[in-house]
């Protein structure tokens, strides 16, 4: 099973998110996602940018997949997310169906990204017919789930988020501006002020959610690195390590290497991968 990095859901400055991506060129990683998935007020990394940096990385020998937006909200977005689509080098990772109408309509091969709803293996087998080469497995199913999905095998590839938080939802509000005491037209990109969003905890402060702006994430990071044979032995093709710091090149240095076992200077806490789905270890 190989290795690949997600793209980057946090609001970083520009010359953080260009550092990043020039560590990720010089890494060992063999496919790279990036663009933005969350929200397009987030105005300091352009499309123009995202398109250099994937000629970057191309040029370092990586597969490149450009990702969209999760939540299309207006016209304007979806006019760039046609433009995103028709590139003509770079294939795209669908995170909204608007995004595989578009594609299924240029006649374009697209990843399904993990916020389409994609819960039954009829459904993968309709999305491979307007174009799906994979699908990324929704984080709320099972390993039972993924099992029976891909037997007998598919003609398309699985992948699974395997180390990061996970997204766990998108909404129209914005809850960085709500929590500023703004609007969402006028947040001021607040978003950026939190690289790793804000931890939201219960009334008895345990981590609860992460919020990043529109997006919801597990307030923890879900770790199924000791998951990887069970997961390669089902047929899944990828195992995707998200990222929220720079620590996390290392950690998918270590995934190719086979190095498996937990990093203990890392703030994950477990989770496994079983017939029960996806359990927090405490």
């Amino acid at each position: 099973m190989k290795i690949s990095l997600g793209p980057l859901m946090y609001c970083w400055p520009k010359s953080d998110v260009y550092a990043f991506y020039e560590k990720v060129a010089d890494s060992n990683i063999p496919l790279v996602y990036l663009g933005e998935t969350v929200c397009t007020r987030r105005r300091q990394v352009k499309w123009s940018d995202y398109l250099a940096l994937a000629k970057l990385l191309q040029a370092s020998g990586k597969q490149v997949v450009l990702s969209t937006l999760a939540l299309i909200e207006n016209s304007s977005e979806l006019t760039e997310l046609r433009k995103q689509i028709a590139n003509g080098e770079f294939m795209v990772e669908a995170n909204d169906m608007a995004a595989v109408a578009i594609a299924q309509e240029l006649n374009q091969p697209f990843v399904c990204g993990p916020s389409i709803n994609n819960y039954n293996r009829a459904t993968l087998d309709k999305m491979a017919t307007w174009g799906m080469q994979r699908f990324v497995m929704p984080v709320d199913l099972s390993g039972e789930w993924l099992r029976q999905v891909l037997t007998p095998s598919p003609s398309y590839e699985a992948e699974v988020i395997g180390y990061g938080h996970l997204p766990l939802a998108h909404s129209a509000r914005c809850f960085t501006a709500r929590l500023k005491g703004l609007t969402k037209d006028g947040c001021d990109i607040a978003c950026a002020q939190y690289p790793r969003g804000i931890l939201a905890q219960t009334q008895e402060h345990q981590p609860l959610l992460r919020l990043n702006g529109i997006q919801t994430q597990s307030a923890s990071c879900c770790d199924l690195r000791q998951q990887l044979a069970q997961m390669e032995t089902m047929g899944v093709s990828w195992f995707r390590v998200s990222p929220y710091s720079q620590d996390c090149i290392s950690v998918a240095n270590a995934l190719i290497a086979g190095e498996t076992a937990p990093l203990t200077a890392d703030a994950c806490n477990g989770y496994w991968f079983n017939e029960a789905g996806m359990r927090r270890v405490v």
